[in-house]
């Protein structure tokens, strides 16, 4: 049996802010549009609303990709009923897939995980669309500490649901007391570990940690890389039958 753990993908192992702010300011200023930061705030607030709504199942991923453009546009005084948004929305993703960017310290801790941790083995999972987050992975070279990624738009399912981890577990195949799941999201990385009753170390904790631990049962906290790694150290230390 290996230790599995199911690293979240943005803002847990790669930057997404950073690689939407390039992309953002490129859309922007392709449209003839200043970019400034509030207009960045904005996009950033209309899109994850809009992504939570995609993890209860309340809209599709395509209705992301149209309302998030077309609320910006709108915002910024452009008349949109002639406007591709799709297409426009195709070229940011193209654009953030060109331009990955590790969190501080990433490379760093997933070498030590490999070199320190024995039969450990590294999964990603995400609701990223597949260019975008295969783009990233690629570039930054990711891709050579990774088994296998995971993401919710091949698969036809997201997290948090019981039908995404389905998929994760019987491909890897493996006991679920073998995993750990590791991201920043509380409403799919943590709440997909809590429902189906798998390890759970929340990254990057923000706002109200304690009554957050208590709802999503969460295991464990790290607010560092450094931290992560030692969490990751004594876990994968505890014997089998006290798990």
């Amino acid at each position: 049996m290996h230790h599995n753990l199911l690293f979240d993908l943005d803002q847990t192992l790669l930057d997404f802010h950073a690689s939407e702010h390039i992309a953002l300011k490129y859309i922007l200023e392709s449209n003839s549009l200043t970019f400034t930061e509030e207009r960045y705030t904005l996009f950033k607030q209309v899109n994850k609303k809009l992504w939570l709504e995609f993890e209860k199942g309340l809209i599709t991923k395509s209705q992301i990709f149209e309302k998030r453009f077309r609320t910006l546009f709108e915002e910024c005084g452009c008349g949109t009923s002639g406007m591709d948004i799709l297409s426009i929305n195709a070229a940011f993703i193209d654009k953030m897939s060109q331009n990955g960017v590790l969190m501080d310290g990433a490379f760093d801790f997933l070498e030590k995980v490999r070199k320190n941790i024995p039969n450990v083995r590294m999964y990603i999972i995400t609701n990223g669309v597949t260019k975008n987050a295969m783009g990233r992975i690629v570039s930054t070279g990711l891709d050579k500490y990774i088994e296998k990624v995971f993401i919710s738009d091949a698969m036809g399912v997201a997290k948090p649901s019981r039908e995404y981890f389905d998929i994760v577990m019987n491909t890897v195949n493996e006991p679920d007391e073998s995993f750990m799941v590791i991201g920043d999201s509380l409403t799919s990385d943590m709440l997909g570990a809590k429902n189906y009753g798998l390890t759970s170390c929340w990254f990057m904790p923000t706002g109200d940690a304690e009554n957050a631990v208590k709802e999503y049962s969460i295991d464990y906290t790290a607010s560092s890389f450094d931290e992560l790694f030692e969490i990751i150290k004594e876990w994968t230390e505890i014997p089998e039958e006290h798990k």
